[in-house]
Parts: C-alpha cells; structure tokens; sequence
C-alpha cells in the first residue's frame, strides 16, 4: 500500500507483516516480544483515550521517554487523531523543559521515570496549558500512569471518530514539532509534516539491505529525528526493532540479540575500534604480527574493485582475526547506518575490511533529516565522503561553500519564529544548511565543517575546528578536542586523554598512573601528547597547526552540558568551562 502519513505503517504492518515480535525490550532482565496485534491495538487505544481526554487535532502532546515500544504507542496514537507530538530529549535542562514545555504549548505530557518528573513537577504545575502529566511505568514519586488512557479508550472505542479523523488528515498536515538542542541559543522548534518524514524513510527503504526477518538494535533517542525516521523505515521493511536497556548495556544487549543491523553514531564505532586496538596491542609475538597485518591490509580496503590477490590476503585475515570483530557486533550484521558527525574515514576502509557495512549519511532535523547517503549499490559510496543525495532531494553549493538544500523533506518553518525561518530558507526555497562542502566528481557530498564555527586568527586566515579535531580524534591517546584561537596569533587545543590507553603508556613507559589531575601535569605526558599532535599537524596548513595544548581531567558528556545530545562539542560552554586554561596558553 502507498503511504502517505506516518500512522499508515500501522495497516501496512499489519496486512504484510503482523508478526509476534514488531518490537522488543528487557523487562525484569528478561526479552519479552511485542506483536504487530499489540501495536495496533493499543495505539487505537490510546487514541481513543486521548479523544475521551478532550484532546483536539492540533493539540501538543510532549514525551519524555527513554526509547521503548511504548514511545512508538504514544507516537503513533498521537498522530492518528491529529494531534502533534513534541518528543523531548530525557536529558536536556530544567530551563530547556521549561522553554519547550511552555513554547510549544503542550497540553499533556507522558515520562519515563522518577528523575524527569522532578525535573519537570514545577513547571508542569505552574503551566497555564499543561494539563496532566502521565508515566509510562509506575513511579515512586507520581501516581498517573498512562494505563489510564488506555483503559479510558477500551471503555470508549470511538473507531469512527478516529477513523473519520484520519481520513481528514493530509500529507502536508503537522506531524511532529522537534527542538532542536543546539550548541547555541534557545531551542528552535521544527515543524515536520507527514510528508517531510513519510518522503525521507521510503527513500530510505531501498538503501537498507535488511527484510522482515531482520532484526535491528536501537539504541539512539528515538526524540531525535536520525533515530525516528529509520525507525519508520524499519517499520516499513518489517523488521523488529530491540530497543537496549542503556547506554551502558549495549554491548550485552547486541550479543543477545545478535541484530542484523543498528544506526549509531560514529563515537560508539571509535570506541569499539579504540578497545579492539588496545586489546591487539597487548598481544604478543605471532598474535601481534598477525594482528597488525590484518589491520594495516584493512585500512587498504577500497569501495569497489578491490584485487583478487588483495580479497584472498582478506579471507586469511578473515578468518585470523576479522571475524571476532564481527562477532563484537553479534556476528550477523549487514549494516550499521552511522550519522549526526563524520566518520573517521580509516574506520569507514576498516570495519568495510572485516564485513561489519557502514553506511555514512549526513542531514538535519530540518531536512527529516536524510539529505546524503552512501549505498551499497555499484558505485554508491565513497569513504571519507557523506555519498549520494537522496532521491528527490536537491543540493548546490553557494559560492562560500555553503551546502544549500531543498526536497519533500525540508521543514514547513520554525515554530513560532517566521523571522528564524526566513533567515535559513531563502526566497527560492533553499535551505541554507550552515555546513560547508563540495561535491566530489560532482556528486559524492563531502562535509568539510560548519560556517558558524569557522574562525579567523589574528593573522586573518581562516579555520575550520571540525576538520583538525577529526584528525586528531584518530590518535588512541585523544577522546575529545575542542580547537580554538578566534581573533588570535596561533591555533590551540583543549584535549580530554583517553585515560585508558593513557594509563597503559604510563605504565609502560614507568611514569605511573595516580590520578587524573595528577597524570595531566606530569612533564613527560604533556611532551607525548605534544608529540602526538605535532604528528598530525603535518597534516595541516600552516596556519592550522596546533602551537599549544591544554589537557583537562574531565569526560565531556550530556549530562554534564558540554555536549548536545546528538554528541556535537557546545563550543561556548567548554570555553568557558575552560577559560583560565585558554587565557593562559595565550599569555
């Protein structure tokens, strides 16, 4: 069947597929499988008890959830009556929930735990449009649970209501209001239609080599458009989707479920990558040699027309060493979509090498977001590059080398703020992205960094952070970096170790490990990290390099604000957070 909103995956699910498993969850430490039967019912449910609520098409319905079948419940009984989902990050500020809260004009909200009830509990009681407040699960500190609605809806089937609604609703019809968390500023509301989404994920649909047998992990928050849309396109393949219990359990949750696919972003890839390589260093003799073999011929894998020799040299290697790394992804994987920042491209040749496919995309919300993709088809990717873009959409480079967009998935507008959105959608109807590119053999996209936090120095040459901290983010001994040196003479560093390796060269070398603070000062350490970024500023113009560094003790995490929640770098806040030891390196 032709879909053309959102919630009619729900009849094509179940009149292709209507198997036990749409989705699935730990629950008490044990699997349990949710059908399509489950799925459609209590959605018709909960849309029902929403109507009986006196919730209007129109209306805004927050979440805050961790992901979970029941975010998809909510999700798509929302949308079948017209009402209009503003999903919300778990772990944004209390000020950022009071501005979405009350700036989108949410009438009901539905959590997910004890935690965002507090953080929430005042506003919602304050707010003159919040009218209740409902958990997914039953919480110690808050007694409404979502159940209500569901028993309300089962009492009340109002079938023809919703049915007479949902044949009222239209593709271009308001789907989803999503704030975008940006690195900057308040939050920007993103109004995305039914056709913005419903456009990217069938496009979408025929990159993804998996089927209604698949299984998929996901682990990224489902309030993030890159998550929710190929959610959608899973839904529209038929594949079951495994939801894992954190973040934290990941690498558990994929040896259980052995998935035939996941999205990620590339820091999980570079952790995985980080800890085989720590492991492969301790080896010893043979091992190592072997080791080390496998992986420089794997950094030499090319997209296509890779040579018979080179293929037979893969096989051994395959079978020495490649096939574990596979089996740290569960031993089935045919694909791993990896989004929301650049993929190390010596990654890209590897983890292709060991049989482990990793597509790089590239969009925002505003474009739904998918404006880029590599394939898997002949002449489909290109490492290093985001790949083609996605049929339907359009993409030219202005003349400062701004990637401009337009398609069936860009964005309606900014909520509320018509001036933001004439600002970034021009009178032609391009979106101005804010990212800078080209397109190699005029059709390979290539991100090289966001005209925001380009810089010039004093010397008035410009820099681009993004493309020297994915450099440097390459060496074992760096977890994170941040480059700046607006307005001065010489680029620096501010750089979090990657403690673990850290400690083992320390060890090793016979400098000792105490603690973070300590290990940070110590002479010999600041000289090998110096060492280690000299070797990349090779790699740089001469006005990029790197002059000074500054090494810090802390991980920059969400929850601790110096990154968003799709785990870009908030630029202003690790300034600030760090403004003595900038000022000094420039003293």
């Amino acid at each position: 069947m032709k879909i053309t909103r959102i919630f009619d995956l729900l009849e094509q699910h179940k009149n292709e597929f209507n198997k036990p498993n749409t989705f699935g969850a730990k629950i008490d430490g044990k699997w349990k499988d949710y059908s399509t039967d489950e799925f459609v019912d209590t959605v018709n449910n909960f849309s029902y008890g929403l109507l009986a609520l006196g919730i209007k098409a129109g209306d805004k319905i927050a979440t805050i959830s961790n992901n979970r079948p029941e975010w998809n419940y909510a999700d798509m009984g929302i949308m079948q009556i017209g009402a209009i989902h503003v999903p919300i990050y778990p772990n944004v500020t209390e000020s950022e929930y009071d501005y979405i809260l009350n700036h989108s004009e949410a009438k009901l909200v539905f959590i997910s735990s004890d935690l965002i009830y507090s953080r929430i509990k005042k506003i919602a009681e304050e707010s003159e449009v919040i009218k209740d407040v409902y958990s997914f699960e039953k919480l110690k500190t808050h007694d409404k649970q979502w159940t209500e609605i569901l028993e309300m809806g089962e009492k009340n089937p109002l079938k023809e209501k919703v049915d007479e609604i949902k044949n009222s609703i239209k593709p271009d019809d308001i789907a989803t209001i999503i704030y975008t968390s940006g690195t900057t500023g308040k939050p920007k509301g993103v109004v995305l239609t039914h056709a913005n989404i419903v456009s990217n994920f069938v496009a979408v649909k025929p990159i993804i080599p998996l089927d209604s047998t698949s299984k998929v992990l996901s682990y990224l928050p489902l309030c993030h458009i890159y998550e929710r849309m190929l959610n959608y396109s899973f839904q529209n393949i038929g594949a079951s989707i495994y939801y894992v219990e954190s973040l934290g359990t990941i690498v558990d949750n994929i040896q259980e479920i052995k998935p035939e696919g996941f999205t990620t972003v590339p820091r999980l890839l570079e952790k995985v990558y980080d800890r085989i390589m720590f492991k492969g260093r301790e080896l010893k003799g043979i091992k190592k040699a072997i080791f080390d073999w496998s992986v420089k011929l794997g950094m030499k894998y090319k997209e296509e027309n890779n040579s018979a020799w080179y293929c037979f040299k893969l096989k051994i290697a395959d079978k020495l060493v490649f096939n574990k790394w596979r089996a740290a992804f569960g031993g089935n994987i045919k694909v791993a979509v990896s989004g929301g920042a650049a993929l190390q491209k010596r990654l890209a040749h590897i983890f292709w090498a060991a049989k482990v496919p990793v597509i790089e995309g590239y969009g925002l919300t505003e474009t739904s977001p998918v404006i880029a993709v590599n394939t898997f088809d002949p002449g489909g990717k290109r490492f290093g590059t985001v790949g083609l873009v996605l049929e339907g959409v359009e993409v030219k480079i202005a003349e400062n080398g701004e990637i401009l967009t337009k398609g069936p998935n860009l964005m309606q507008g900014y909520y509320k703020a018509p001036e933001l959105t004439k600002q970034v959608i021009d009178e032609d109807g391009w979106f101005h992205t804010g990212d800078i590119g080209h397109l190699e053999d005029g059709k390979y996209l290539k991100i090289t960094g966001r005209s925001k936090s380009a810089f010039k120095t004093s010397m008035g040459k410009y820099v681009v952070p993004e493309l020297i901290e994915n450099k440097l983010r390459e060496s074992k001994f760096i977890e994170q970096v941040m480059i700046t040196g607006e307005n001065e003479k010489f680029v620096s560093a501010v750089i979090v170790p990657e403690f673990q390796h850290l400690k083992a060269w320390c060890i090793r070398e016979g400098h000792g490990f105490g603690n973070r603070s300590e290990v940070i000062k110590n002479p010999e350490v600041i000289k090998q990290f110096m060492k280690e970024v000299n070797e990349y500023n090779k790699l740089f113009n001469q006005h990029e390099r790197i002059i000074k560094i500054a090494i810090v003790q802390d991980d920059w995490t969400v929850d601790t604000g110096e990154l968003t929640p799709t785990m870009k770098v908030k630029r202003k806040v690790v300034e600030a957070k760090y403004e003595k030891n900038i000022k000094k390196l420039y003293n």
